[in-house]
């Protein structure tokens, strides 16, 4: 699916854009790779566990952008899923590849050794491993899903959300979205303050800001949704807690 990033970098690249805005890591590469003149606005999963800028108050390079905290909100979201399934020993992980760096790998790990609990990771690359993935996680043994953010995945979701419910296997997913397309929870930043704060940033870069010099946002709002019809189609009794405190819950 990232296949025809590079392509449609150096297109833009040779329009001569004022500013490039780029989604999800292979996309930011790509356009890191076709210019180091032309600002980079980029949305990622985490821009500096990704290498994709220096830090976030220095970006440096021809890249600024939005980054949505997904290292620190991965392990936080199989905290949640076990308060909801607080007898699970054994959880599935759904992870894009392209878009998930050793970090977010080695902060779910330590969370789930935290809480007791195995993972079993399966790397989906497009479409067609989603169905196979479900297959896996039954046949193992999962007692519930974990789907890490990912433009890929987030594309996805209403799959995501189908197989879900078809397997009855509770997912949490991070953008609210996937709940209203069958996922039991989400737990992250909305996605209209990430495009809010990138549009922020290419109207900066388009009045001659340095992208190298303009430090890097994160949303501060996070919110937790959960999908009670999706909970009473698969069977699982959601606590109290977890709805008390959830800032949206769609029945």
């Amino acid at each position: 699916m990232s296949n025809g990033f590079p392509e449609l970098a150096r297109a833009l690249v040779a329009d001569k854009a004022s500013v490039i805005v780029a989604l999800g890591d292979p996309a930011i590469r790509a356009a890191q790779q076709a210019t180091h003149a032309i600002p980079i606005v980029a949305i990622a999963d985490d821009l500096v566990a990704s290498g994709l800028i220096s830090s976030l108050a220095r970006p440096g390079g021809n890249t600024t952008g939005v980054s949505i905290l997904a290292t620190e909100l991965d392990a936080k979201k199989l905290e949640i899923l076990k308060q909801i399934i607080p007898g699970a020993r054994r959880f599935g992980v759904i992870s894009d590849p392209a878009n998930t760096v050793p970090a977010r790998r080695q902060a779910i790990a330590d969370r789930a050794r935290t809480l007791g609990v195995e993972l079993q990771i399966v790397e989906v690359r497009g479409a067609a491993d989603i169905s196979p993935a479900f297959t896996s996680f039954r046949a193992e043994g999962a007692e519930a899903i974990d789907i890490l953010a990912s433009p890929l995945l987030n594309g996805l979701r209403k799959e995501l959300g189908r197989l879900s419910l078809d397997y009855r296997l509770p997912a949490i997913c991070q953008f609210r979205e996937a709940v209203e397309a069958g996922c039991l929870a989400s737990y992250g930043v909305r996605l209209s303050d990430a495009f809010a704060m990138t549009a922020a940033l290419t109207d900066k870069m388009l009045k001659g800001a340095h992208p190298g010099d303009t430090p890097a946002e994160q949303p501060t709002r996070l919110e937790l949704v959960i999908n009670q019809s999706a909970a009473r189609a698969i069977g699982v009794d959601i606590p109290a807690a977890i709805l008390d405190g959830a800032d949206e819950v769609i029945e």
